[in-house]
């Protein structure tokens, strides 16, 4: 009997494949749950604000106890919150943006060449989980190691050089951004400031024009895996919403989101 985690259960479509093959309904298995579909509704109570909270301080290496009372509160209260001043090149940023545009933009033959296993996620994707007859996300994404080295996948890794510079130069800023903030928390916490610097994963989610939005999400609600998510979002697009801690929900907007947003999933 083969391993379940060493392949897939079904026949792996490409979300993109579905999209730019026209069809004017899409297929049942992206159909969600009346419940579980889109709430278009905007949550934005004048009280509720996500935290921005500015990193200048920390990021020249000097103490920053109103930084750092705000992170902390930020994961109790909100679990999410937006960095300035966090060290990421705002050009470094778009040329990520672009490169990753440029790896979707391909044909999906020459794609399939990363194409992923659920053993380890590394590579091009198109679901999580492997059950049958599961109901799938309405997109496809791309996820690599970034640190440390020994966890990296070579021949997952994109050959253009250009993507590999631009990617691998944002992910580093992005590695050094997250230690920082894990310093953070894990002194927050009370435990010793490198207890989270272990292992960074980075990925990219590509969402298709879909025939009937109202049915689907490109990415169902969920909380992140991991102890800290780096969020930069296409300017492009709107939709991304998030959930405080006490249930209160709340509608973001790509403009909202131009710095890098961090959602924590934390003990608080």
């Amino acid at each position: 009997m083969a391993d379940s985690m060493q392949e897939w259960p079904e026949a792996v479509v490409r979300v993109q494949a579905v999209a730019e093959s026209d069809v004017a309904a899409i297929p049942g298995c992206y159909v969600k749950q009346p419940r579980d579909r889109p709430d278009h509704v905007l949550h934005e109570p004048s009280d509720m604000s996500i935290p921005v909270i500015d990193l200048a301080c920390l990021l020249a290496g000097r103490t920053d106890s109103l930084a750092t009372d705000a992170v902390a509160a930020a994961c109790r209260d909100w679990g999410f919150f937006q960095v300035v001043n966090h060290g990421v090149a705002p050009e470094l940023m778009r040329a990520a943006r672009e490169a990753w545009r440029g790896f979707f933009r391909l044909p999906i033959p020459a794609k399939q060449h990363y194409a992923n296993l659920p053993r380890t996620y590394e590579g091009y994707g198109s679901r999580i989980g492997v059950q049958k007859s599961a109901t799938l996300d309405w997109g496809d994404y791309f996820f690599l190691h970034l640190a440390p080295e020994d966890a990296k996948s070579p021949d997952k890794y994109w050959p253009h050089p250009g993507i590999c510079k631009e990617v691998s130069e944002y992910g580093q800023e992005v590695v050094n951004l997250c230690e920082l903030l894990m310093k953070v928390l894990s002194v927050s916490l009370g435990l010793d400031e490198a207890r989270f610097q272990e292992a960074f994963g980075g990925g990219t989610n590509y969402y298709p024009r879909c025939p009937q939005p109202g049915l689907t999400l490109g990415l169902s609600a969920h909380s992140e895996p991991g102890v800290l998510t780096v969020l930069l979002p296409d300017e492009h697009v709107r939709g991304l919403q998030v959930r405080r801690a006490d249930g209160s929900p709340c509608s973001l907007s790509t403009t909202t989101l131009s710095s890098s947003t961090l959602a924590t999933r934390s003990r608080y």
